[in-house]
């Protein structure tokens, strides 16, 4: 098989990468250093290949988004087809494009409960900056301009944009720019006996109930919550916990957020992850699934009271995005969510969950350092402890889950660690929803070889 690209002109790609791309979340100085870790040339299925023609599993979807897989013909299709048509229209001033309102029909459509209308943006920190401006909105519509605040949760990820990254419970996204500079708080998480008002329990200080009763439910617009948390390390809401948020909302008049971007278009096994818990959020978040990351989009749905609401407001909506409803995303999205139906996705995810926790139970009876594996749907993960019996974490000294994750990169599978939590090491796994059994099955055996090295090699 010839090679794409010669060692020269890899090397020369990889001089112009360092000297013109500042590239996002990584390390520049390591990066200048180094140069980049892969360049990706193409991809099919679950399989990436890159400039020197290795090819890897992509155990993580690139960025939890490319549920549909790599290399997906109809999708391609659908943008070639709609570029040639109308590749781009504005959404400004009352214009509008049939792809548009046709995938804000068939978005509300799926949506649970009273979620009525779309609003489109680029992708996911766009969406939660839009719903949090549209929260803050609705109660000055209502005569409630105090209603500004946002609270968040604790190891949380919302985006990057300022708003976004505001709300994100992680400090490296602070650290960048202040950006924790507006009026969002941070609230411990998934603490359910103390949202349903026990505070005898010791966690109650910084809770979600806590919070409202100290800054005054006046003051707050919304709460938003991820159904399942993905940068922050998988950790999955536990039973009753979202519905106890969402009593706690109705309870105070302030509206509940769900963060869709990772866990939206079938990624936890429903359509939207909170369907799993049968809430109803009244906003709800959603970007990457919505087209598999084949083109940028997100959205910002809202229920039929805050709709309502906005349509009466007889001023110009100072907020939008140029790419808002773009036409070619639009058509991908359409026929994203057609093949999601038609080829029956759902029902593999769930299936494919099976058969990935069979792995995990595997990995778990073999190598005593796996600890809380978890998945739901294909948003899957699990913890490495030094004892597991005793919740006992590794010394800071030995990173268990950047280790995994490098080794099973030498071996051709991208896997994610969430690590940035002392004394966490957690390995997160979400393969495109295509993935099948045999594909699952060579993952896990990478999985197990890199966990039989770790203990030769950092445990002594």
């Amino acid at each position: 098989m010839a090679v794409y690209q010669t060692s020269l002109q890899i090397e020369n790609l990889n001089g112009l990468d360092k000297k013109y791309y500042l590239h996002p979340t990584t390390v520049p100085k390591k990066f200048i250093e180094e140069g980049p870790k892969i360049t990706f040339h193409k991809g099919d299925g679950v399989y990436v290949t890159d400039v020197k023609d290795d090819t890897y599993i992509d155990g993580v979807s690139m960025l939890w988004n490319v549920n549909l897989g790599h290399g997906q013909k109809e999708l391609a299709k659908a943008a070639y087809e709609q570029m040639n048509t109308l590749a781009y229209s504005s959404s400004f001033y009352g214009y509008s494009n049939e792809k548009a309102v046709r995938l804000a029909e068939k978005v509300v459509s799926l949506a649970p409960g009273d979620l009525s209308a779309v609003f489109f943006t680029s992708g996911g920190s766009e969406s939660n900056d839009t719903a949090f401006k549209l929260a803050r909105f609705y109660w000055h519509l209502n005569g409630r301009k105090n209603k500004k605040k946002i609270i968040s949760i604790n190891r949380s990820y919302h985006g990057a944009t300022i708003a976004a990254g505001s709300a994100t419970g992680i400090d490296a996204f602070h650290n960048f720019a202040g950006s924790k500079d507006i009026d969002i708080i941070q609230a411990k998480s998934h603490l359910t006996n103390c949202e349903l008002g026990d505070k005898s329990d010791p966690n109650y200080e910084g809770c979600i109930r806590d919070i409202i009763e100290k800054e005054g439910a006046e003051s707050i617009a919304a709460i938003i919550v991820e159904p399942v948390q993905g940068a922050g390390g998988i950790h999955i809401s536990p039973e009753g916990y979202l519905r106890a948020v969402k009593d706690l909302c109705e309870e105070n008049e302030i509206l509940m957020i769900s963060d869709e971007v990772i866990c939206g278009f079938g990624r936890t096994g429903k359509m939207f992850g909170i369907d799993n818990w049968e809430v109803v959020p009244d906003i709800m978040s959603v970007a990457k699934g919505i087209t598999s990351g084949y083109a940028q989009l997100g959205g910002v749905l809202i229920n039929k009271d805050i709709r309502d609401t906005v349509i009466q407001y007889d001023q110009i909506l100072g907020h939008g995005f140029t790419y808002s409803g773009h036409p070619t995303a639009c058509a991908v999205g359409l026929k994203n969510i057609e093949i999601l139906e038609r080829d029956n996705i759902l029902n593999n995810v769930n299936n494919m969950e099976k058969e990935l926790m069979k792995g995990f139970d595997y990995l778990s009876d073999k190598h005593p350092h796996v600890a809380k594996t978890r998945t739901l749907g294909l948003l899957a993960g699990f913890d490495l402890q030094a004892d597991r019996d005793t919740d006992k974490p590794f010394d800071e000294s030995i990173r268990a889950a950047s280790f995994i994750v490098e080794e099973c990169f030498k071996r051709k599978l991208i896997l994610r660690a969430a690590d940035f939590e002392k004394g966490k090491n957690i390995v997160a796994i979400a393969p495109p929803l295509i993935v099948n059994k045999e594909e699952i099955e060579e993952m896990i055996n990478i999985i197990d070889a890199t966990l039989t090295d770790f203990k030769k090699t950092l445990i002594k």
